[in-house]
């Protein structure tokens, strides 16, 4: 992994390894539909990565256990795009690594009746603009109406270059460290961070 992208790899995992900073990030920025169903217990960091060494370089995550409004216990899985522009194969990673997460949660739960839900986030701070759509469909090369019959799934995507930076986050802690993430890979822009720190 090249200097940028492990210092990169390193804030990212300090900012959401608090339970209180990636509560507020998950809150925020997931669904509507999602959030209301969390209790207010913190999420709980699951240790490792699930991400190939070969692609670590370009791709780190973090796992977290939740709960819900219901005593269910479900997974948040965030997925962090080191890459200047967007990956068109997302969606495959994410399928990938979350059936290596049911696989390791079936460890410990040999006799399941039902899996639990997992909800994938791809957090990405590239340059250039996040346009690939949010779902795994896309990938697939199909036939009109075979859809209803296929595996897929949607995928929030957080992209930082798209928030204005007063958007960022409510949490004026959280708000600092995205703004330094967004502007990591836009040096032309980086006097903003200076700005909102004094302004702050």
């Amino acid at each position: 992994m090249t200097n940028i992208y492990q210092s990169h790899d390193r804030f990212f995992k300090e900012l959401v390894s608090h339970s209180d900073q990636a509560g507020i990030l998950l809150h925020e920025r997931l669904p509507e539909a999602i959030v209301k169903c969390l209790s207010d217990k913190p999420p709980e960091p699951v240790p490792g990565s699930f991400v190939e060494e070969q692609l670590r370089e370009h791709l780190s995550d973090r796992l977290f256990k939740v709960e819900t409004i219901n005593g269910q216990t479900a997974f948040l899985y965030i997925l962090i795009e080191h890459k200047s522009t967007p990956d068109d194969k997302v969606g495959w990673q994410l399928l990938k690594y979350m059936v290596e997460i049911l696989k390791d949660w079936e460890k410990e739960n040999t006799h399941w009746k039902r899996l639990p839900a997992i909800v994938p986030f791809v957090f990405y701070h590239g340059a250039a603009e996040w346009k690939i759509p949010n779902e795994f469909l896309h990938l697939i090369d199909t036939e009109e109406g075979w859809e209803p019959y296929l595996l897929n799934f949607q995928f929030p995507v957080m992209d930082l270059g798209k928030l204005p930076d007063r958007q960022l986050s409510g949490d004026r802690r959280l708000h600092v460290r995205l703004l330094v993430m967004k502007y990591a890979t836009r040096e032309e822009q980086q006097e903003a961070i200076k700005e909102a720190l004094i302004e702050g």
